[in-house]
C-alpha cells in the first residue's frame, strides 16, 4: 500500500476537483492507488449526480457558437447563479456550444457528441461534473440556423464572458450584399429581438392556437360592449392586425426606430448593403424561461439544518 500522503491527496483533487477530504478517503479505500482512486471519485460523483437529479436547475447560462454562414445556442443549467458564475462551468457551456454546431438543433446528437479533452459523451461529462461542481446540472435545449448565402448574426445580452450570457439570440438573413455591413444589420436585428420578444417571423408562422387564445380572449372583451355581432367582428379583425404588430418580428416597430417597421428598416438597409435582405429565421433563448422554479422557505431550511 502506498502512503498516502499531503502530495498525494493534492495531485488527486488537482486532477478530479473533488473535495480533499474526498481525496483522502479515495486513497485509503484503494490502498493509495491513484488511478484506483479517480474511478472511485467519478463513481461517486455520478452516485451524487442521481441524487441530485430531482433538484430544479433553473439557473446556468446561454452559450453562443458561430460558423461559417451558421451559429447554434445552448441552454445549460445549473441550480445556482453562483456556480454559473464559475470558469469551469463556463468553460462546460463553451466547449458545448461549440459541439452544438454540428449537432445542428438535434439535442439528443448533441449529448452523444465526444466531449472534448474526455472519453465521456456530452451527457456523461456533464452528469460526472455534477460530482465536481457539486449542483445538479443540465443541458436543456439546442438551436441551429444556417443560409446559403448571407449571415447568421448573434447577441448575447449582459455577456459575462464571449459567447455566454442569460439571454442569447440568433438571426438569418439571407443576401448577396456585403457580409460586413449584413452582419452589422444582423447583430442589430438581434438585439431588437432581445428587447422585443417576438413569437415569430411573420403571421403564417405565428402558432394557430395563440392566434385562437388572443381572439377568444378579445371576442370576450368586445361583448362586454353590448355592440352587435357585425360590428364586433370587424373589431376583432383590427385588433388582431393590432396583436400581430406587437408579436411579429417584421411587423414590430424597430426598437432603434418606432416609427417604422422592422421590415422597413431592413427594406432601407438593404440599400447600403447592395442587395435585397430576408430574414428567414431567429431563435431566442432566455434562460430558464419555462422552468417551473422551486419556492423554498429559508427560515424553515436553516431551522431543519439545525435540527429543530
Amino acid at each position: 500500500m502506498a502512503e498516502i500522503t499531503t502530495a498525494l491527496i493534492k495531485d488527486l483533487r488537482e486532477t478530479t476537483g473533488a473535495g480533499m477530504m474526498d481525496c483522502k478517503k479515495a486513497l485509503q479505500e484503494n490502498a493509495g492507488d491513484m488511478e484506483a482512486a479517480v474511478d472511485w471519485l467519478r463513481a461517486k460523483g455520478l452516485a451524487t449526480a442521481a441524487k441530485k437529479a430531482g433538484r430544479v436547475a433553473a439557473e446556468g447560462l446561454i452559450g453562443l457558437a458561430s460558423g461559417e454562414k451558421s451559429a447554434a445556442l445552448i441552454e445549460l443549467n445549473s441550480e445556482t447563479d453562483f456556480a454559473a458564475r464559475s470558469e469551469k462551468f463556463q468553460a462546460i457551456v463553451s466547449a458545448v456550444a461549440e459541439l452544438a454546431l454540428p449537432a445542428k438543433g438535434d439535442l439528443a446528437a448533441l449529448l452523444a457528441l465526444p466531449f472534448p479533452g474526455s472519453e465521456r459523451d456530452v451527457a456523461g461529462y456533464v452528469s460526472e461534473m455534477v460530482g465536481t461542481i457539486g449542483e445538479n446540472m443540465s443541458v436543456r435545449r439546442t438551436a441551429f440556423l444556417s443560409v446559403g448565402q448571407g449571415v447568421v448574426a448573434g447577441y448575447i445580452h449582459n455577456q459575462v464572458a464571449p459567447g455566454l450570457g442569460k439571454m442569447g439570440v440568433i438571426v438569418a438573413l439571407e443576401s448577396s450584399g456585403d457580409a460586413g455591413k449584413l452582419n452589422d444589420l444582423g447583430r442589430h436585428v438581434a438585439m431588437h429581438i432581445a428587447a422585443a420578444a417576438p413569437l415569430a417571423l411573420a403571421p403564417e408562422s405565428l402558432d394557430p392556437e395563440v392566434v385562437e387564445r388572443e381572439r377568444a380572449v378579445l371576442i370576450e372583451q368586445a361583448r362586454e360592449s353590448g355592440k352587435p355581432d357585425n360590428i364586433i367582428e370587424k373589431m376583432i379583425e383590427g385588433r388582431i392586425r393590432k396583436f400581430y404588430e406587437e408579436v411579429v418580428l417584421l411587423s414590430q416597430a424597430w426598437v432603434m426606430d418606432p416609427d417604422i417597421t422592422v421590415q422597413k428598416a431592413i427594406d432601407a438597409a438593404a440599400k447600403d448593403i447592395g442587395a435585397p435582405v430576408k430574414v428567414t429565421g431567429f431563435v431566442r433563448f432566455l434562460l430558464g424561461d419555462g422552468i417551473a422554479k422551486e419556492e423554498s422557505d429559508f427560515a424553515a431550511e436553516v431551522a431543519a439544518a439545525a435540527g429543530n
